[in-house]
């Protein structure tokens, strides 16, 4: 970015940014300096992204006209720790209205493709129209600027997300990459691809240790423009830490809600794997299709039982030092680490774990890798199987496909192979569209055509009004279990102004484990722009650029065709409520209808002033 203000809240259009526009078809490019219209086009991501999906009218998600795009955020590749993040921004396949439109949707995703993206010099990359025959894109660095070529990539087709990084990886030195799996090649009959990003990890040790990208389905968007992979090669650029930074960085390890997620060994619950450990005395982690039992099944995954058969390794992404994930392997006899099986966080853990039946760890690791290699959103795919599931426990009779059940770990595996092969549709389109196909759609787990996470509905009504999913873009699952709050009144302020602002993350590079409690506008976030940047932004003009951002992606939703009868929890939490769940049941028809109406009452005002003119 060329930056020629300390203002940019008054002078946005004194920040340009660096777009490179790419019309498949026929490989025309266009790169330009494109000056900021307002703060959330320079804090960037989904916040500029999203005002450009504003301008496109698309009724299909595949279509010519629907981009692809690819961009970063302020703060990405900078000296602020987290600041990794990658953005993929469409009009979704898996999301959507029943009306039948597709929703405007980002993915993120950490690894140092987003940082080496950035080092090339360019901010952005927009894709347009579709190319006819399968490539890959090489941004580098040169001394005239970023250049950008399209290249055959004929020899990855068919490989794993890791066999195509690998391969390029031996190809380019001193890159990153992005790529999709053979889901995404498979794009017509799969909606939930993934983009798998690189990881410093994955290329010293030769493991599959990717990051990944995966909600919405931004990789299948990928494998319809026949776009298999993306290397961004540069010198990298790690901008000198300044006191005020480091001080950040210590608020940031030693609090701002990601302490908890440190090693066991320095105090913390050993990454985001201790949400067992929160939620199980509530009987709230998510088991057989949501449906908790009020056993301690859960237990069998809890890191202390998993370690004792299998070596666990905390690991943290590239120059950060929260170290929030683990890395599973076999444990030899002799005590030392094996093959490497999978990486483990929370919601893969759990959504292709406990809640399919799976509660031995060596099994589910192998399924996530399994979905990981495929190029799946683990999300997605977990929830759609354990709908397969539970339909198949309703029907013996009558059973989906190879007729699984939960804890059936072969026939789940064979379902995600099949799914990752494009030989399943019905799995790999989704649960809403499964679940209607079926006729059964009270227990499929999705909210506005897009899979829930790992939290109980229940839990969590603010998933309703989330924009991107509901760990995503709304900071509420921990409101009822953490914090207590059971209140209607409570939960409208939650909704509508002190959760939605960690959507904010997604414009600005940051991991949402910066600070999952209070979002980007904080004088931690300030202070990192002052010294990175020389930029003087107040917090609270942030957290503005925050709101708009996300009233614009409401509007969108709206604008697609969403009724206000579409931001519910999903039936059967009303129709059948678990007795099972130790916690105020705030889920239920007279709460919710209370909420809803309030909810609106706030976001309708706001509309009123339309974001989409």
């Amino acid at each position: 970015m060329r930056i020629e203000t300390t203002d940019p809240v008054t002078n946005p259009e004194l920040i340009l940014y660096r777009r490179c526009t790419i019309n498949l078809k026929n490989g025309e490019q266009k790169m330009e300096d494109v000056p900021c219209l307002n703060l959330e086009d320079v804090l960037g991501g989904f916040g500029r992204s999203f005002q450009l999906l504003a301008e496109r009218d698309i009724k299909t998600a595949y279509c010519a006209e629907n981009p692809l795009i690819i961009n970063t955020g302020l703060l990405t590749g900078s000296s602020a720790m987290t600041g990794l993040r990658t953005y993929f921004s469409s009009y979704s396949p898996i999301k959507g209205s029943k009306a039948g439109f597709p929703a405007a949707m980002w993915s993120a995703g950490s690894g140092k493709f987003g940082a080496k993206f950035k080092w090339t010099g360019l901010d952005e990359l927009i894709l347009e129209n579709c190319a006819d025959n399968p490539l890959y894109i090489l941004i580098k660095e040169t001394n005239n600027g970023p250049q950008v070529e399209l290249k055959p990539a004929d020899h990855l087709l068919g490989l794993s997300t890791h066999e195509k990084i690998m391969t390029l990886h031996r190809e380019y030195e001193n890159a990153h990459f992005a790529a999709i799996g053979q889901a995404g090649e498979n794009w017509e009959n799969v909606f939930m691809g993934s983009v798998a990003l690189s990881t410093v990890n994955q290329l010293k040790s030769g493991d599959d240790k990717l990051r990944f990208a995966g909600r919405g389905g931004m990789g299948s968007i990928m494998g319809y423009k026949n776009i298999i992979a993306l290397v961004a090669q540069s010198e990298d650029k790690n901008t000198p830490i300044t006191d005020s930074v480091r001080k950040v960085h210590t608020q940031v390890i030693q609090g701002g809600g990601s302490a908890r997620l440190q090693p066991i060994k320095r105090g913390g619950g050993g990454g985001t794997w201790a949400a067992y450990d929160v939620m199980q005395p509530f009987n709230a982690v998510p088991i057989n299709n949501y449906r908790p039992q009020g056993n301690d099944l859960p237990e069998k995954l809890f890191r202390e039982n998993v370690e004792k058969n299998y070596d666990i390794q905390s690991a943290a992404c590239y120059r950060c030092g929260i170290t929030c994930h683990n890395y599973i392997s076999e444990k030899n006899p002799d005590g030392s680490r094996g093959d490497f099986i999978a990486k483990f966080d929370y919601e893969p853990l759990n959504l292709l774990g406990t809640n399919i039946g799976i509660h031995e760890a060596g099994q589910a690791g192998r399924l996530i890798q399994l979905c990981d290699n495929f190029g799946m959103d683990a999300i997605s795919l977990g929830v759609t199987v354990s709908y397969t599931l539970s339909y198949n426990e309703r029907h013996p009779e009558k059973p989906l496909f190879n007729g699984a059940t939960f804890g059936d770990y072969d026939k789940i595996g064979e379902l995600i192979v099949l799914a990752g092969q494009g030989k399943l549709p019905a799995i790999g389109k989704g649960s809403m569209r499964l679940s209607e196909l079926m006729g059964e759609t009270d227990y499929a787990y999705h909210i506005k055509g897009l899979e829930i996470a790992a939290y109980q509905p229940e839990t969590n009504p603010g998933y309703c009004w989330a924009i991107a999913g509901g760990h995503m873009s709304m900071g509420s699952y921990g409101t009822l279990i953490r914090e207590g709050i059971a209140d209607v009144d409570s939960w409208v302020k939650v909704i509508t102004e002190d959760k939605l602002h960690i959507v904010g993350f997604d414009m600005i590079g940051l991991c949402k484990f910066f600070d999952i409690t209070q979002g980007i506008g904080t004088k931690m976030v300030v202070d990192c722009l002052k010294s990175d940047f020389d930029l003087e932004i107040e917090a609270k003009e942030i957290k503005a650029a925050v709101r708009r951002a996300f009233l614009l992606g409401l509007a969108l939703e709206l604008r697609q065709g969403y009724t206000k009868a579409e931001y519910c929890l999903p039936a059967e939490v009303s129709k059948n409520p678990n007795q099972n769940i130790k916690l105020p049941n705030i889920s239920n028809p007279g709460f919710m209808d209370e909420l809803a109406e309030k909810v609106w009452n706030v976001f309708d005002k706001e509309l009123e002033n339309d974001p989409l003119k």
